[in-house]
C-alpha cells in the first residue's frame, strides 16, 4: 500500500499571523509524526500574504527540532532562485543537526512573479535553462569531495541529502529520469500532465547511485471530517483561495462559507468544479475510496497529501482521519495478501 506524508505550505488564515501559522505548521508536524506519516515538507513561496514558509530552509529546521523521527524536508526549495552552493550549506547544516531526517526536494519555477523573482536574486539574468547544471552542482557539494576540488560546501559536504525532483510537468519527469532520482508530481494544484509524466518517468529511469528503480511521489489535496456536508463546507476555503490566487488576489486563507457559488459569477463555477475533482472531501469512509482509487490510479509509491483547512483544530482532525484512511487500507492491502 502506498505510504502517506504530508506537504505544508504554511498557511495564514484570514486574521492570523505568519508566526501563529509557523507554530501551526510544527505541531502539525508534531500530530503528523505521531499518526505515521513518512515526511512532512514545506514549500517555498515568496511574495505571498497567506504563506509563512518563504524562508524554507528555516522553517524546516524549526518542525525538525520539534519532532524526532519523521522525515522533514522541502516540497520544494526554488532552485533558479538560489546559489546551489548556499542550498548545499543550508540542508547541509539541517542534516547536520537532523542527520537522517532532512529532504531536498528541488523545482525550477520561481514561486512567485516576476517583479519579485528580480528582488530574490537581483537580476534576471539566471537562466531556467541551466536547472539540470544546477542540480549536478548541488549533487556535487553534497557528495563526496573530489581530487582538486576547490569549493566545498561546509556544512554540506559529505551529507548526500537525498534529492528529489519536484514537477507539473514532462520536463521534471524527464529530467529526475535520467539523473536518476525520485520524482515528486505536484498533482494537487496542475494535475494535467499527470499521467504522461509518470510514465516518461518510468519508461525513461535510469538507475543512479542515488537510486535503482523509479521511486513516485503524488500530491493530493484531502479535507476529512467527521461527514461529508462538513468536510465539503470546510473544503471552500480551498476553492476560495484557488479563485482568488488565479483571479490576481491571492491573500490570507479564507474561513469557510455556506454557499460558496453565491460568492462568484458564473465564470468562476468551472474552476469550483475543477478544484473539488482533483480533491478527495469527506468522512473516513469517503477519503479511504479516494485515496485507495488515486493510488490505484498512479500506482505511486506515495501520496504528499495537503490540506488547507482554516481552523487549525480541524486540520489537525483532517490529518487524523487521513491517517486512519491510510491505515484502513494498509489493512486491507495485507488482508489481500496470499498466505502460503
Amino acid at each position: 500500500m502506498t505510504v502517506l506524508s504530508f506537504l505544508d505550505l504554511a498557511p495564514i488564515s484570514e486574521g492570523s499571523s505568519a508566526g501563529q501559522a509557523l507554530r501551526n505548521s510544527r505541531d502539525l508536524a508534531i500530530h503528523a509524526e505521531r499518526l505515521g506519516f513518512t515526511r512532512f515538507w514545506l514549500a517555498e513561496h515568496h511574495n505571498m500574504t497567506g504563506i509563512a514558509s518563504a524562508a524554507t530552509s528555516v522553517a524546516i529546521g524549526y518542525v525538525a527540532e520539534g519532532t524526532s523521527t519523521i522525515r522533514v524536508g522541502a516540497g520544494g526549495v526554488m532552485l533558479p532562485n538560489h546559489a546551489p552552493l548556499i542550498i548545499a550549506e543550508q540542508f547541509g547544516t539541517l542534516a547536520s543537526l537532523y542527520p537522517g531526517r532532512i529532504d531536498l526536494g528541488l523545482g525550477r519555477a520561481p514561486g512567485t512573479d516576476q517583479m519579485t523573482s528580480r528582488a530574490l536574486r537581483r537580476t534576471l539574468a539566471g537562466d531556467i535553462d541551466e536547472y539540470p547544471q544546477d542540480v549536478l552542482e548541488l549533487m556535487a557539494y553534497l557528495g563526496d569531495p573530489v581530487p582538486g576540488q576547490r569549493v566545498h560546501a561546509v556544512p554540506g559536504e559529505g551529507t548526500k541529502v537525498p534529492i528529489y525532483i519536484l514537477g507539473s510537468s514532462t520536463y521534471g519527469a524527464q529530467l529526475a529520469a535520467a539523473f536518476g532520482l525520485p520524482y515528486a508530481f505536484a498533482s494537487h494544484f496542475a494535475p494535467a500532465d499527470l499521467d504522461i509524466a509518470l510514465r516518461l518517468y518510468r519508461d525513461g529511469f535510469k538507475p543512479s547511485a542515488s537510486l535503482q528503480q523509479p521511486y513516485v511521489i503524488v500530491g493530493l489535496n484531502v479535507t476529512a471530517a467527521p461527514t461529508d456536508e462538513e468536510a465539503l463546507h470546510l473544503f471552500t476555503s480551498t476553492q476560495q483561495s484557488f479563485v482568488n490566487m488565479r483571479s490576481g488576489n491571492a491573500g490570507q486563507l479564507p474561513p469557510p462559507v455556506n454557499d460558496i457559488r453565491s460568492l462568484y459569477p458564473r465564470d468562476w463555477q468551472p474552476l469550483l468544479d475543477e478544484v473539488a475533482a482533483r480533491s478527495v472531501v469527506g468522512s473516513l469512509d469517503t477519503v479511504e475510496a479516494g485515496i485507495a482509487a488515486f493510488a490505484e490510479r498512479t500506482t505511486a509509491d506515495e501520496i504528499m497529501v495537503t490540506s488547507q483547512v482554516f481552523d487549525h483544530s480541524h486540520r489537525v482532525r483532517s490529518l487524523e482521519i487521513t491517517a486512519e484512511a491510510g491505515a484502513r487500507l494498509r489493512t486491507e492491502s495485507l488482508a489481500a495478501l496470499p498466505r502460503g
